[in-house]
């Protein structure tokens, strides 16, 4: 194989792992799983979302106290351009966040929905890619109160859960079916 297509297969290679980081994170805080989370970075990254800046300890420790006032969140990843430069690489992801509030006291059941991009610097370290910096950078958001009656799943359906007990952890499907 020529030299410039095993660069192109370890690029492409690169470009995956560096997906799957961003894919896992994803998961990590919809499921409220911070060690998940937590392995999306290296030990001394830096996170800016907004109104947290700080290293990667005291992001989980906010997200752990934020993120329990949402019923269920969900993370969509669109365009994704990663572009590597040996053991480093920049990589914006354009994200839409969905966040489902209960009804307060003042305020009725809602959807808050966000619009923006991570923008991350990633490094290889000891042959494995993580974060080592992340920028959100917010381009929109909306809060939409949801109308009376709206569509709700059968009693019988397997709904999200936010902790490792979600059907995503289960070591078979077929087991969760039983």
């Amino acid at each position: 194989m020529d030299t410039d297509r095993t660069e192109r297969f370890e690029r492409v290679a690169d470009q995956q792992e560096i997906r799957d980081v961003i894919y896992r994170y994803c998961r990590g805080i919809d499921r409220c799983d911070y060690d998940l989370v937590r392995s999306c970075y290296h030990p001394d990254a830096i996170d800016d979302h907004g109104d947290f800046r700080g290293g990667v300890e005291d992001f989980i420790a906010f997200v752990q106290q934020g993120l329990p006032r949402f019923e269920r969140t969900m993370h969509f990843i669109g365009n994704v351009l990663i572009e590597p430069v040996g053991d480093a690489a920049r990589a914006e992801s354009y994200i839409v966040a969905y966040h489902h509030l209960a009804e307060s006291r003042t305020k009725p059941e809602r959807d808050y929905t966000v619009g923006l991009r991570y923008v991350d610097d990633f490094e290889r370290r000891d042959g494995e890619w993580r974060i080592a910096a992340r920028v959100c950078v917010f381009e929109w958001s909306r809060i939409d109160p949801l109308a009376p009656n709206g569509w709700t799943p059968a009693e019988q359906s397997t709904l999200g859960v936010r902790d490792r007990t979600d059907v995503v952890y289960s070591s078979a499907i077929r087991q969760h079916l039983s």
